[in-house]
């Protein structure tokens, strides 16, 4: 899950890779007077990349609070708003719009202000946003509030692979691995924590919800000390970061006409029905649990489950894709377990609970297997950018409806009967177009020009 809904590590990598691997290179051996300062400017690099790992796992824990607490409380804030089922599905359509929309501005803002200080900006965002949509007033205004929180989360999503690379570049797998991890924590942490926080803060939705911008306002901390003690590159540094550039702009030759690449449609379709199955997931399961007689403490604590089984697989499901010529076998693995929960949720919700949030969660880390993929149906550096933005900017609007018509046909329907077979139904071309992605194939075999 974690993470559902970013630009790929390796998309990023190949874009900011050499300039990352130049700000890290060691500088010209010191002469004179400036031998005395390296101890100085060694003690100073051990603060700053202590300083980054902080930022870097206070980030990603706020990367989805804002959307999995809103999944626990959502029957409070739908009775406290006046909201019908339709605009709740709306309300649960919002993230996955936000990420399309915005994060597509993050390479250009980051090119702008920095990558560091646009990660900064974006948790002073994710603070205002979840500590003023409870309170602006009205539904309008909750959307307003949640859209400028997820603004935050679009461009940080963006730009977090990008400052791992650049400033990690012989650990990105550790770095990638520990990032991974905070944001299934944040996930789940906000799944099982905020119904026991509401009730010791009154009984309160709006205090219940508004309580995670603290978590945000501390992220904002060590970012704001990054951007203030900002190391500016050397000469020799600038220098290799213009070489890099110029070898980027040789590697994106030929430019591939990506929309004639049969392997880049499958993947993005692929990447937008595994979108859908999570965020209606993150948006609705809470409420299903609850509707079928759980506690909402225990719903809340069935949500964590299904995200936190995003912490082991993350590492797993990557590392056995790359040693497979083709990824179906995983990706039909992952649809059987999604069907075997989403049965179990139809006929015995409350009955077999923890089992159909094992197997739900086993089914959502279809996300790092896209990601994966991703890397591996592109030779170049180049080819896996365009890959990337293509797959995920049209998988994001692909996964748009799915949460608003879940919230239709419970709305019209009276019951969970409908919406779950749209999710088990949503399911089989997942599996389709996932064994067509997943087939040994290149994009600049099929869309070079």
């Amino acid at each position: 899950m974690a993470s559902e809904e970013t630009r790929t590590l390796k998309s990023t990598a190949n874009v900011s890779g050499d300039v990352g691997s130049s700000a890290a290179s060691d500088s010209p051996a010191p002469t004179g007077k400036r031998i005395g300062k390296q101890p100085e400017k060694a003690s100073t690099r051990a603060w700053t990349t202590r300083l980054l790992v902080l930022g870097i796992v206070m980030a990603a824990l706020n990367l989805r609070p804002a959307i999995t607490s809103l999944g626990a409380l959502l029957e409070e804030v739908r009775d406290g708003l006046g909201m019908s089922g339709s605009v709740a599905g709306l309300l649960t359509s919002v993230p996955p719009l936000c990420f399309a929309v915005f994060g597509v501005m993050a390479p250009r803002l980051a090119r702008r202000f920095g990558p560091a200080a646009v990660v900064c900006a974006g948790m002073v965002l994710i603070t205002a946003g979840l500590l003023i949509r409870p309170y602006i007033g009205g539904t309008i205004g909750f959307l307003i509030g949640s859209a400028l929180a997820l603004m935050g989360i679009a461009v940080s999503n963006v730009l977090m692979p990008v400052i791992v690379k650049r400033w990690f570049p012989d650990r990105v797998g550790s770095m990638t691995g520990l990032y991974s991890m905070g944001l299934a924590l944040g996930t789940a942490s906000a799944a099982a924590v905020t119904v026991p926080i509401t009730d010791a803060l009154g009984g309160s939705w709006r205090s219940g919800l508004a309580v995670w911008a603290a978590l945000a306002a501390a992220a904002v901390l060590p970012w704001i000390a990054l951007v203030r003690h900002r190391e500016v590159p050397s000469g020799a540094e600038a220098a290799g970061e213009r070489r890099s550039r110029a070898r980027d702009a040789e590697q994106a030759q030929p430019v591939l006409r990506i929309t004639r690449s049969r392997t880049a449609w499958a993947l993005a379709v692929f990447f937008g029905l595994q979108a859908t199955a999570a965020y209606i997931t993150m948006g609705w399961m809470a409420q299903i649990f609850r509707d079928a007689g759980v506690s909402a403490g225990t719903a809340g604590l069935l949500l964590a489950v299904t995200m936190v089984m995003g912490v082991p697989l993350a590492f797993v499901i990557p590392r056995v894709a790359t040693r497979l010529p083709r990824q179906g076998p995983i990706v039909i693995a992952l649809g059987v377990c999604g069907l075997a929960g989403y049965a179990g949720l139809y006929l015995a919700p409350a009955g077999g609970a923890w089992a159909w949030a094992v197997l739900l969660g086993v089914s959502n880390c279809a996300f790092p297997l896209a990601l994966t993929m991703v890397g591996m149906r592109a030779r170049t550096g180049a080819g896996v950018a365009q890959l990337s933005a293509f797959a995920q900017s049209t998988g994001y609007l692909i996964s748009i409806p799915g949460p608003l018509l879940v919230g239709v046909l419970y709305q019209h329907s009276g019951g969970w009967g409908l919406p779950i077979a749209l999710m088990a139904g949503l399911m089989v071309p997942q599996m389709v177009v996932g064994v067509l992605a997943g087939r040994n194939r290149t994009v600049e075999d099929e869309a070079a020009r």
